[in-house]
């Protein structure tokens, strides 16, 4: 299947107990999510012409967080009022999200789910995001295609990922993994990183339409992301999947996703 590596699973399984520990193995995406959300925002208001100022700037959307983990993304864009749907398939990973979202008193949808499992349900998001999911994945176009297919006529794919720089693998690879002990050594592979114009292609293969990559640098004195025009190592990519015409012939629209709100 295009979306699940079990290699990868499993390894995220016993990392489950350290998501919401913004000094553990997961503190660099703790501090990339500020940033990740102010570029969601940007291309939400943009897309949907809504005003990037309103507090619950995702009210009404249908979310699906691909690859959720402990849920660092899922509770941010539930609390911008989106409902959300969450799904991992290390079932670890699943409880734990599901335990710190009612203790934060979220109400969201955590299955122990892949992006393939999802496909085949029928269900359509307007909000489909992979952050940081690409370079775990074994088919990189198989799970845009995927992705593609859960997203409403009109909806929004929200990517980030690594580029196949030798820069991105001395920094995310030799310097945060092993140098720094940032990450967890065999987090990434350097071969399963995917360029930009890589994924622009599996995108538009898949029907999307591309928006331009924006860069994600690192600011290691702040200890904070910012996004740039650098794409060298960390970026993010939205993709926009056109409305059904008026009286388009076909098949007929997916149905939604409904979590009474």
């Amino acid at each position: 299947m295009g979306s699940v590596d079990p290699d990868e699973v499993k390894r995220f399984d016993r990392l489950a107990a350290t998501w919401w520990d913004d000094e553990g193995p997961m503190r660099a995406l703790h501090a990339m999510n500020p940033a990740r959300l102010r570029w969601i925002m940007d291309e939400v208001a943009a897309h949907f012409g809504r005003d990037r100022g309103e507090r619950q700037l995702l009210d009404g959307l249908a979310a699906l967080d691909i690859g959720c983990g402990g849920g660092l993304l899922s509770e941010p864009l539930a609390r911008l009022g989106a409902a959300v749907t969450g799904i991992d398939p290390a079932k670890q990973n699943i409880a734990v999200a599901r335990g710190h979202g009612e203790s934060s008193g979220f109400a969201l949808d955590y299955r122990v789910a892949s992006l393939d499992d999802v496909a085949t349900t029928g269900e359509a998001f307007d909000l489909v995001f992979a952050m940081e999911v690409v370079e775990h994945v074994p088919d990189v176009a198989a799970f845009i295609d995927a992705c593609a297919r859960v997203t409403k006529p009109g909806g929004l794919v929200l990517l980030s990922t690594l580029n196949r720089t030798l820069r991105a693998f001395t920094l995310a690879i030799v310097g945060a993994e092993y140098v720094l002990g940032w990450l967890p050594r065999g987090t990434h592979r350097w071969e399963k990183f995917v360029t930009p114009d890589e994924l622009e292609a599996h995108a538009e293969a898949a029907g999307l339409e591309s928006h331009e990559a924006r860069g994600l640098v690192f600011d290691p004195l702040g200890w904070e992301w910012r996004l740039s025009r650098d794409t060298g190592v960390n970026y993010v990519l939205a993709a926009a999947k056109p409305p059904r015409e008026s009286g388009e012939s076909g098949s007929p629209p997916v149905q939604g996703v409904d979590h009474g709100r």
